[in-house]
């Protein structure tokens, strides 16, 4: 496997500097974070949702789970809930199923991205497959996603 061609050429194209990490098969955060040796506060997890009939983006540390009313409040939506992967399996065809990248620019989707992840100069996430993860800057993420930043995240125990 390697990062989908859609993924790489949109970074190359934006001149990112990022580093592409290969690891054993991992389905969840704290199995990547594991894999990768780096702490599940470090990996950024992307967590889909449906606010008032929209989906959309939520990124949140891998040791975190989003607060789905705090998020609601921030988007100022009537409704939020977790989105069924039958809905948003469509959207990334080129990435393994969960294993999608928080570049929901590439995607046409609003990416809302917990203040948490911001402390850190780094950001680590699926490559769009289950063994790959990319490692940039997060000011280099930051613009090119242009998340709406807010505190939406509770940690996990």
């Amino acid at each position: 496997m390697s990062i989908p061609r859609h993924i790489s050429e949109f970074l190359d194209s934006q001149h990112i500097c990022y580093q592409h990490c290969t690891h054993s098969l991992a389905y969840t955060a704290q199995g990547i974070a594991h894999a990768q040796h780096v702490s599940g506060k470090h990996l950024a997890k992307v967590v889909m949702i449906v606010a008032d009939d929209s989906l959309t983006m939520a990124v949140v540390p891998g040791n975190h789970r989003v607060d789905l009313q705090r998020l609601g409040e921030l988007m100022a939506a009537g409704s939020v809930r977790l989105a069924s992967e039958e809905e948003f399996k469509g959207l990334f065809p080129d990435c393994e199923l969960g294993a999608m990248p928080p570049l929901g620019n590439l995607y046409k989707l609003d990416v809302w991205v917990d203040a948490a992840l911001k402390d850190h100069p780094h950001i680590l996430f699926n490559a769009g497959t289950h063994s790959e993860t990319i490692l940039m800057g997060f000011a280099d993420f930051d613009r090119l996603v242009q998340p709406r930043l807010g505190t939406f995240s509770v940690l996990m125990h």
